[in-house]
């Protein structure tokens, strides 16, 4: 597959179709990104330990129409579905008749992206979408930039707390040919607002997947925002998955990352604090095993002065399987008083299983409290000695105490529901032998 080409004939015909569309001038900077860039390789420090030119070496369908439907969608519904309102991508487009919007538009407003970019919300838009180049600067952010079509655009208003959250459904169908996705999401909560957003990806069929995702979100001042991503997709299923929050007001922010199954699946989650006293949590847990790579590169970059972060991720590898950590904290010279902490624990079950983990500070203001560490070990022997003592039988005992250790991080799913649905999810992989 020659990715530059394939890629300037999909992309020509994609700006041919558009002439009119204000994100033509986007699209047109992300391509020449891409062309100048190409496909990270493990030359690029970011990319080290992840080689994703595989994925571009099979010959992906990029089909705006697929024949998923409605008893499609049921099959891969959230718990609590009821209660939220749903967003369906089907291969990177937000499907509007597949997706239910509960919440009052007094409250929330959910538009395809290229509407508002030309509507009431054209400022917001041209204000704050693609801000995440500044800090994922390499090929892949700009392929997902050059093939911005069908993607969403979530805006909870000033002073409102939707009562339903926001479950984004992200489906591939690779029934067919091999699938390839680029979703596109700009999602900004309002002053004094709340809001509770959660991903989660789903491969229809055998044939391979890759998902190339980037969800921008803004966060003004005293507002509120959790986010939850759940990936527990097929072996042959890939992705890249950029979140890039930017609080440009006093705000807070909780998100959680659950890995547990999949190919190649790579992670960036960036935090900017870009206002005085920020706080912000990143949660993470990776269960890996099989031939499955999760990467999880983080960023918390404090621009402003009073600002917290704690960072929690934590590891589990077993077979053949390969995970990756890189959590970077940056201090900009103007943000002094920050608080910042980063933690990254790892298990690992199998001799022929790899972890790399890398724990960075990089602080250029005086007044500060920043901790990282990170540890690679296997199971407590003692522990195990105590289950085992008591009549539990080995692979018990190894599944209460690996529950135990992923506990720290499960816990931090706030919605009852989904908390019940992840415990499930982490049991089922830890007791299938």
């Amino acid at each position: 597959m020659n990715n530059i080409t394939y890629f300037k004939d999909q992309f020509e015909q994609l700006q041919e179709a558009n002439p009119n569309d204000t994100i033509a001038d986007l699209r047109q900077n992300g391509f020449d990104a891409f062309t100048k860039d190409g496909v990270p390789t493990y030359r690029d420090e970011d990319w080290k330990y992840t080689n994703v030119s595989s994925l571009f070496d099979k010959e992906y369908l990029i089909a705006e129409n697929s024949t998923i439907t409605l008893a499609d969608v049921n099959t891969i519904r959230l718990p609590g579905y009821k209660q939220a309102n749903e967003l369906v991508f089907v291969n990177g487009r937000f499907i509007a008749n597949l997706s239910t919007i509960r919440s009052a538009t007094t409250d929330l407003v959910v538009l395809p992206l290229e509407e508002a970019a030309k509507g009431e919300y054209k400022e917001i838009v041209a204000a704050h979408l693609n801000q995440s180049s500044n800090y994922l600067n390499d090929g892949i952010h700009a392929l997902n930039t050059s093939f911005i079509n069908g993607g969403v655009f979530v805006h909870v208003l000033k002073g409102k707390e939707p009562e339903h959250p926001v479950y984004c459904y992200h489906i591939l169908d690779a029934r067919q040919n091999p699938a390839l996705a680029q979703p596109r999401s700009l999602v900004l909560a309002d002053e004094n607002s709340r809001l509770q957003i959660t991903e989660s990806y789903t491969t229809l069929g055998a044939s391979d997947s890759f998902n190339n995702q980037v969800m921008e979100v803004v966060v003004k001042e005293n507002a509120y925002v959790e986010y939850y991503k759940i990936q527990n997709d097929t072996a042959n299923a890939s992705q890249v998955s950029s979140t890039h929050i930017r609080q440009i007001g006093r705000s807070y922010v909780h998100t959680v990352t659950i890995t547990l199954n999949g190919g190649i699946v790579r992670n960036n989650m960036n935090l900017v604090l870009d206002a005085a006293g920020n706080e912000t949590h990143l949660y993470g847990l990776y269960l890996l095993k099989g031939k499955s790579h999760a990467d999880n590169h983080t960023l918390i970059d404090n621009l402003k002065p009073n600002c917290f972060s704690n960072q929690l991720y934590k590891g589990i590898a077993d077979d053949t399987s390969t995970a990756v950590f890189n959590g970077r904290i940056m201090v900009q010279p103007d943000a002094q008083k920050t608080n910042a902490y980063q933690s990254n624990k790892n298990i690992l079950l199998s001799e022929n299983a790899t972890i790399n983990t890398k724990p960075q500070l990089e602080i250029f203001a005086d007044d500060v409290k920043c901790s990282h560490g990170c540890t690679i070990g296997q199971l407590d022997e003692e522990a195990m000695f105590y289950l085992r003592a008591r009549g539990i039988p080995k692979e018990s005992a190894e599944v209460l105490l690996l529950q135990a250790f992923a506990a720290d991080i499960v816990d931090q799913i706030k919605p009852e529901p989904l908390r019940s649905y992840v415990s499930k999810l982490i049991y089922e992989h830890l007791a299938i032998q």
